[in-house]
């Protein structure tokens, strides 16, 4: 997916992707939501926990810098090269939460995040580094990656694990 060039496109891309992510969480019930194949593998309610936490660190990162210090990139005790080992302690920390929980928050955190965008400039969303923590990255690209591209991923998640029912 292209990265997008305005704030504008960026707000869309992130719509449109979050709407097809839930279409397709339309169709499924909430027994497919929570079940997993095997042990340790994803059910559908750990990747809504996983975009969820992502889109929480991203917030984070903003909270932290705009209080003045320098936000822990990725997480605390991560650096950008250990993202596995990151995922697996989201999926670990989320894993038994309720999933009317998580749904629930999924939506809160998808506003949080729309809303946060919405009151960033043009300038400030796409110069990179604009932001000292963001080193030569614009904040646009953390959005991008925490909503539109997160969300496709998402989807084709959800699609693999049901892709005996061609759930679409």
């Amino acid at each position: 997916m292209p990265r997008s060039f305005t704030k504008v496109q960026l707000l869309e891309d992130a719509r449109r992707e979050r709407a097809t992510l839930e279409k397709l969480l339309e169709k499924l019930t909430p027994e497919e939501m929570v079940h997993s194949a095997a042990p340790g593998e994803w059910s559908p309610k750990d990747v809504l926990a996983h975009l969820i936490e992502w889109e929480q660190m991203v917030l984070g990162w903003i909270e932290t810098a705009l209080s003045g210090k320098t936000p822990a990139m990725p997480a605390e005790g991560y650096k950008w090269n250990q993202l596995p080992a990151l995922n697996q302690q989201i999926y670990e920390k989320h894993r038994d939460r309720p999933l009317a929980e998580v749904l629930e928050q999924f939506q809160r955190s998808y506003q949080q995040s729309m809303t946060t965008i919405e009151g960033f400039s043009e300038e400030e969303l796409f110069t990179r580094g604009y932001f000292s923590w963001s080193g030569n990255n614009a904040l646009a690209a953390y959005f991008h990656s925490c909503t539109a591209a997160h969300y496709l991923w998402a989807r084709k998640e959800v699609q693999k694990k049901f892709k005996d029912r061609k759930v679409k």
